[in-house]
């Protein structure tokens, strides 16, 4: 029986920091790219709330099928960089064309 005072490591030492307990700046860690150097990426703005002649309906397939992947599923905004309320109403048309079958709700291989 253990005592309320003894760990439950037994004698294991403590982990590090890092992935699989390994410290990422001792013998052998940090490897991997260079913390000083920054990489930038191009912040992505919603397709409808820049260019109003864009309009979303669901019987407009071609646009719809520029947010959906080619096995049919909704592509997700971090993605797209649509806002929350276009990709909600786009989720809907999306949903709306399948249900009508103007898209796919799958597509199987063959």
């Amino acid at each position: 029986m253990r005592t309320p005072s003894e760990s439950t490591t037994g004698s294991r030492p403590p982990r590090t920091g890092g992935p699989g307990g390994r410290d990422s700046r001792g013998p052998g860690g940090g490897h991997g790219r260079p913390r000083d150097r920054r990489v930038y990426h191009r912040r992505k703005v919603c397709r409808f709330c820049t260019d109003s002649s864009i309009k979303m309906s669901y019987k407009d397939v071609d646009t719809l099928r520029y947010f959906v992947t080619e096995r049919g599923k909704i592509i997700p905004r971090r993605i797209t960089g649509n806002c929350a309320l276009h990709q909600r109403a786009l989720t809907v048309e999306i949903k709306r064309a399948r249900n009508i079958a103007l898209l796919p709700f799958m597509v199987t291989e063959n």
